[in-house]
């Protein structure tokens, strides 16, 4: 195994949503004349186009796959992006090495390759880190990171820093847990931060130590990135129009002593859409999704009052949405919320408001 590298290949991010937050992969190469084998093994093989893909994704029942194809592909694809790919030999026993290859081989079997996947805690990262430690013979160390505890929220917003509909999505979707700060291992599902744990690892063997990447390589020099250009509007933005909108309609209906039916039903069937989004988030597969405070003014309840306000009845939905605006603004103090959606939830209010004094009037 003298002539054999297993490499960590660690890709920058592109414009697509799927690639936001980078890749991994493992290099296998034999460099003798005779064998010239040069494989890349990716255990981020999906395919999008199977029904009811994003719906499965978003509920954590997507299944992943690892698969293996010329390492001379999968260099091309990432320099057609425009991606710097780094390359880590990594310093393995001829022993090791052949572990690895074993494991690499086992995992690639039609009835092993196929995983379920979850984003933060088993995703191609993580199972290209699982599988190299579990062939070293001794005990990776790594290296702590000083004043460095983010919360998963954080890293999804270092990640979508310049996309910002995948990140108000995100945090639409991510609840509370979202916020608890990670272990450097949790943290370690961003193929960035395991390329940093890996320069800095030392393997403990028989009382001695070696580190765990013998080399650092550029793969894949950084080219030019095309970026698509999306909506021209940020969330923010969008918001902050509606909150300027409910507020002339606000002062519009103050002054006429009389509410808007469109306005109103406007507002129920935005609310009442996130909410039911939110309420199905409850039986996802994601820790990270099922509790999530956003619910408390983000719920179904809309759905069960628009017929009779629509029929212009007397209800309790508005008192009851007004208790609500409390408790969701008391729920911040534990929970990140989703940029913009306090507009939103300040034209409800507002309405909780016109409506409340019509009732007392």
């Amino acid at each position: 195994m003298d002539s054999v590298e297993i490499s960590l290949l660690t890709c920058q991010p592109h414009d697509e949503v799927y690639s936001l937050y980078g890749h991994t992969a493992i290099r296998f190469h034999d460099a003798r004349k005779d064998k010239m084998i040069d494989v890349a093994f990716n255990y981020g093989v999906f395919d999008f186009k199977k029904s009811l893909f994003v719906l499965r994704f978003v509920f954590g029942l997507t299944d992943y796959e690892l698969g293996a194809y010329p390492y001379r592909f999968f260099v091309q694809q990432y320099r057609q992006f425009g991606c710097l790919v780094t390359e880590q030999v990594l310093n393995l026993t001829s022993e090791e090495k052949q572990r690895l290859q074993d494991a690499l081989a086992e995992n690639l079997k039609p009835e092993n390759k196929i995983y379920r996947y979850n984003y933060f805690y088993n995703n191609c990262t993580t199972k290209a880190r699982d599988v190299i430690e579990q062939c070293i013979n001794g005990k990776i160390e790594y290296a702590e990171r000083e004043n460095y505890t983010p919360s998963h929220r954080d890293m999804v917003h270092e990640m979508t820093r310049n996309n910002p509909w995948s990140r108000f999505g995100n945090d639409i979707l991510l609840g509370i847990k979202a916020d608890k700060t990670t272990t450097q291992r949790e943290q370690e599902f961003l193929p960035h931060h395991l390329m940093y744990d890996f320069d800095h690892a030392q393997i403990y063997e028989n009382g001695q130590y070696r580190p765990l990447v013998k080399e650092r390589r550029i793969a894949v020099p950084a080219g030019v990135q095309i970026v698509k250009s999306g909506f021209s509007l940020t969330p923010i933005q969008c918001f902050i129009i509606l909150l300027v909108v409910g507020v002339i309609i606000f002062v519009i209906e103050w002054r006429l002593r009389r509410a808007f039916l469109l306005w109103d039903l406007l507002l129920m069937t935005v609310t009442g859409t996130i909410g039911i989004m939110l309420t199905l988030m409850i039986f996802s597969q994601h820790p990270t999704v099922s509790l999530n405070l956003q619910i408390i003014l983000f719920n179904p309840l809309p759905w069960f009052f628009l017929w009779p306000i629509i029929r212009r009845r007397q209800t309790r939905y508005w008192q009851i949405t007004a208790v609500l605006c409390v408790l969701f603004l008391i729920g911040a103090i534990f929970q990140s919320y989703a940029e913009g959606i306090w507009y939103l939830a300040l034209c409800l209010l507002l309405q909780c408001i016109l409506h409340t004094n019509r009732v007392r009037q």
